[in-house]
């Protein structure tokens, strides 16, 4: 290793800049990473060291195109080189498949394996470790790479050389032909390269293909700060202790388990993720010899150069004015039918992929995610990132560790309802309504109505135990803490996935303006403080009065919702009297679950209609704002899509489980709507039934509708399309980008509906839950099939979606945190009001058997039901019947001396429920906050490691930079300073 030695004046100038080599990697090391490997080993060293190592590498001249020239590296040709002119000139170059060879060779090595106290290395060590004995293996190895880079690089133009990166389609009957030339001219002006080809199967359409060039990329990735990897070796950073490797074996076993266990994919399945973890660094043209650059077509992904191009077509212009500029609104105004980045092939293939490997990587994606027979599998992720981008990576990472996390749920859920099926016949309530044969209840409708035994509610009540029995308040904590450790263990999975996808400082450089905001606030600019460049920018007065325009927009669709229920609620008080009345008899004796099933069924179709309303107001709010970035639409159309929705699915579930029944009054003065209709009772079990009903129907038939419309709505219409193509050919091969242009887009908001669906979903799994303890189950049945579905939709019939970038799941992460919020609220009422929990709690403690503290072999609960049935004179209602019925409530009899008034019980049971309202809260959200403050958001190590590679990037770039300045003094023939000049 060669040592820079300078005076104590200059080592003291360059403390914290200048360490050397050996300070750097005898430093205590951090926890084991595979970025922290070393990615690539370039260095000055002398001939003699590396005359075994370096003959198969010697490249040929570099080709000199400033400021964008590259090496390109021959393995072919081994050129003898002078001793003494290379003693400081010879450079190791090693190409992308080569140097993932190299890093796994390192991690095979005896010195990275170990457990001694401290593992490092030197440059010699490195680059002589690195021999490859045999010059054929590393030809078929390229040859290998070579293939794969074919067969994954997805559609060329004409000469078979250039990569399409985006296409677009217009119909040449369109007028607006101007306009298209204009921007395809303009296209052409800023570096991009077309080519027009027309459809097979229509006359009609033009497809424009798209390349960019080499010297565009470089100049919009240095516009857009794309980080790309450094062609400076990484230091390896990994430290091993001794006192480590008892857990290293623990661990090590755990590894070994993992790999048998039958939901891990297999890693051999995946060649094209056997990738180098390089640090990486913004890109810039004038320090492009910092990069790892073997091959100008490989060097940005399919994912990067359709990113960048969406961005120029973004900013192209198409017409002279400000606001003229978009491909968007190229095809808003129909100059454009579409544009999208073409798939890389076909997902099938005739052959096995086990014996010939994937055509491509949406081979396989479908092969090995896509598929039904793949439904216990864990997801690929970074291969999902790698073809479809972060953003959509995070969706799926996000969507897996929701699925994963409900199986806890979902199997304590199930113990709570198995425990009150296996309880159910013990229970007193239950065994003393079931008993009932000489009380008679008191008729729930005015008209229509009879006289109901109590003990005809046997089944209502035996139903009602199964989801309000004892483990009912312990679930509703355990759901609780279960919302906060799911949304905590998330933060961690989602720091160490954007770590893992170098995603860390990404939202900082990269979050540019929407163009419809430049275009409307262009003459207003202010001067940013984090870059000092003047940008546009919306004055605080047209930013309120915009928000107020859209708060309000809001709230009136909330009370359009509101409105609707109402309008249920009214159906079922006129619809109670036909069905008391109805000629089968089926519905006449059951007619409290007619009307509430009808009503159920009526609200689910008011909420399909007026969600299609939503979506086109909310869009229209969203865009009313001029939100300043993309993230900042997507968040505000977002809020007010969840707002929207959220209101329309739950506030019928709201009315039943806290209104249904409370302000009814008693027999012989009820309260009655617009005194007409008499409001509606609970069953003589309670309302609880009703509630559980209503969930569970809503859940279930909007899961069905989601799937159906996700999947099955594309599958006919794609069906359609390739039924047209056939009638109209016969015998042609159609290109990939027709086929893509086929089949459907993905929808105009992207993943709001993804996250909307499952947001929505978790809403039912934690608010309710108390009444509903199968709720987790259902979900995680759903998420189950919905992984697969999405993945299918993806990959087989959706056209393919921008490759976006992201760090997290947007807004998404507030709304859920909001969400276990309110469950806490929502639970706490559902089990004091809606449920009986306290009533019993109240009577077995104060009114009951036990209160006496008789033997302890009693039953508590013994006469609970007669004691929670309020007596009235049938005398009174003039219906010429006397006695006694029975009604649920609190108050004095008859004969007593006020009657009808509410006795003192009540009033225990009211204290009661506020009392465990306000302790429930408290206890549980003190709960929540302990758990939320033990588990950081970044794991330690982890925070660590971001810290030291940070430190270690600007070592890289500096060294870098010194050692190509060294290059340039050497051949102008100056002499060589180990120190800046």
């Amino acid at each position: 290793e060669t040592v820079h030695e300078g005076s104590d004046s200059n080592t003291k100038h360059r403390v914290g800049m200048n360490i050397s080599k050996s300070e750097i990697t005898k430093e205590t090391s951090l926890k084991p990473s595979r970025r922290s490997l070393p990615c690539l080993a370039q260095s000055y060293a002398y001939s003699k060291s590396l005359s075994q190592s370096t003959s198969l590498f010697q490249s040929t001249e570099s080709e000199s195109q400033a400021p964008t020239s590259i090496t390109l590296i021959s393995t072919d040709k081994a050129e003898q080189v002078n001793t003494e002119e290379n003693k400081n000139d010879s450079v190791l170059r090693c190409s992308f498949a080569d140097l993932s060879d190299f890093c796994l060779a390192l991690g095979k090595d005896k010195d990275y394996t170990d457990e001694s106290e401290h593992a490092t290395y030197d440059r010699s060590r490195l680059i002589n470790d690195f021999v490859i004995k045999d010059k054929s293996e590393f030809k078929t190895k390229l040859s290998k790479n070579d293939m794969n880079y074919i067969a994954s690089s997805g559609p060329l133009f004409k000469d078979g050389k250039k990569r399409i990166d985006y296409i677009l389609v217009y119909r040449k009957t369109n007028i607006q032909y101007d306009k298209r030339n204009t921007f395809e001219k303009n296209l052409r002006a800023e570096g991009l390269m077309l080519e027009k080809e027309p459809a097979i199967a229509s006359h009609d359409i033009m497809f424009i293909k798209i390349h960019i060039p080499w010297d565009t990329l470089c100049k919009y990735a240095e516009r857009l700060n794309i980080r790309m990897p450094f062609r400076k070796k990484c230091y390896y950073t990994d430290g091993r202790s001794k006192s480590m490797g008892r857990m290293q074996t623990y661990f090590r076993r755990i590894k070994n388990w993992m790999a048998q266990n039958p939901m891990v994919l297999d890693k051999s399945a995946f060649p094209d993720l056997e990738e180098s973890d390089c640090y990486t660094g913004p890109f810039s043209r004038a320090r492009i010899h910092h990069f790892i650059i073997n091959n100008k077509d490989t060097f940005f992904s399919n994912a990067t150069r359709s990113r960048i191009v969406y961005h120029m077509l973004e900013r192209t212009k198409y017409e002279n004015g400000i606001s003229k500029v978009g491909i968007r609104k190229l095809i808003n105004n129909g100059s454009y039918i579409a544009a999208f980045p073409p798939h890389e092939g076909a997902y099938k293939s005739s052959q096995p992929i086990k014996t010939h490997g994937p055509q491509n990587n949406r081979h396989l994606l479908y092969e090995r995610w896509a598929r039904w027979g793949m439904w216990y599998k864990h997801q690929p992720l970074d291969l999902i990132r790698l073809y479809f981008g972060e953003k959509i990576g995070l969706y799926f990472a996000w969507l897996g560790w929701y699925t994963g996390m409900l199986i806890p749920a979902a199997i304590v859920g199930l113990c709570v309802f198995f425990y009150g099926l296996f309880t159910m016949n013990k229970s007193q309530v239950s065994q003393e309504i079931c008993k009932a044969t000489e009380v008679f209840m008191c008729p729930l409708c005015d008209k229509n109505c009879s006289l109901q035994r109590l003990n005809d509610s046997c089944i209502y009540a035996k139903v009602t135990y199964l989801f309000d029995n004892g483990g009912t308040v312990f679930f509703a904590i355990f759901m609780a803490i279960w919302a906060t450790v799911f949304l905590e263990f998330w933060k961690r999975r989602r720091s160490i996935l954007t770590y893992t996808w170098d995603l860390i400082e990404w939202e900082e450089e990269e979050e540019t303006l929407r163009p419809q905001f430049e275009a409307k606030y262009y003459k207003m600019e202010i001067v940013n403080p984090i870059t000092g460049k003047p940008e546009p920018h919306q004055p605080s007065s047209d930013k309120v009065t915009r928000l107020l325009v859209s708060v309000s927009g809001i709230f009136f669709m909330i009370s359009l919702v509101i409105t609707a229920v109402f309008g249920v609620v009214v159906y079922r008080l006129v619809v109670m009297e036909q069905f008391a009345s109805f000629k089968w008899n089926f519905i006449k004796q059951y007619w409290q679950f007619a009307t509430s099933a009808a009503a159920v069924c009526i609200n689910f179709i008011i909420i399909m209609l007026l969600n299609l309303a939503y979506e086109k107001i909310a869009y229209l709010l969203t865009n009313l704002e001029y939100p300043r970035t993309e993230s900042e639409w997507e968040n505000s159309f977002a809020l007010k899509m969840f707002l929207f929705q959220f209101v329309n699915l739950n506030s019928s579930i709201f009315y039943i489980a806290f209104f249904l029944g409370r302000f009814v009054g008693h027999p012989g003065k009820y309260n009655k709507l617009f005194d007409r209709w008499r409001l509606e009772e609970c069953h003589p079990s309670g309302c609880l039934i009703d509630l559980c009903l209503q969930m569970g129907v809503i859940m279930f038939l909007k899961q069905i509708w989601n799937n159906f419309m996700e999947l099955g709505y594309p599958l006919i219409q794609n069906w359609w399309s390739r039924h047209k193509i056939k009638r109209g050919i016969h015998d042609a091969s159609i290109p990939q980008w027709e086929n893509d242009w086929n089949l459907q887009p993905m929808n105009l908001h992207g993943l709001m509906d993804e996250y909307l669906e499952m947001v929505l979903q978790f809403g039912f799994t934690t608010i309710f839950v108390a009444a509903f303890p199968l709720a987790p189950l259902l979900a995680l049945l759903n998420n189950i099939i919905e992984i697969r579905l999405d993945a299918y939709k993806f990959v087989t019939q959706w056209r393919r979606p921008l490759p976006a970038r992201a760090t997290d799941i947007g807004i998404w992460l507030g709304i859920l945190e909001g969400i276990g919020i309110l469950a806490v609220i929502t639970n706490a009422f559902v089990i004091a009001i809606t449920s009986d929990y306290i009533p019993r709690f109240v009577y077995e403690y104060k009114y009951g058997p036990c209160a006496n503290h008789v033997e302890p072999s009693e039953n508590c609960l013994k006469g609970y039901v007669n004691n929670s049935l309020s007596f009235f004179d049938l005398s009174e209602l003039g219906m010429g019947k006397s006695g006694y019925c029975r009604y649920r409530d609190y108050r004095g009899p008859p004969w007593s001396s006020k009657p009808y008034e509410f006795t003192l019980q009540y009033w225990h049971i009211l204290a009661a429920r506020l009392a465990f309202i306000i302790v429930f809260e408290h206890l549980v959200f003190g709960i929540k906050s302990f758990i939320a403050y033990l588990i950081p958001d970044v794991p330690k190590g982890l925070h660590d490691r971001i810290r030291r590679e940070k430190y270690l990037v600007q070592e890289m770039m500096y060294e870098a930079e010194l050692e190509h300045l060294q290059q340039q003094r050497r051949k102008s023939g100056q002499p060589v300073h180990h120190e800046w000049p």
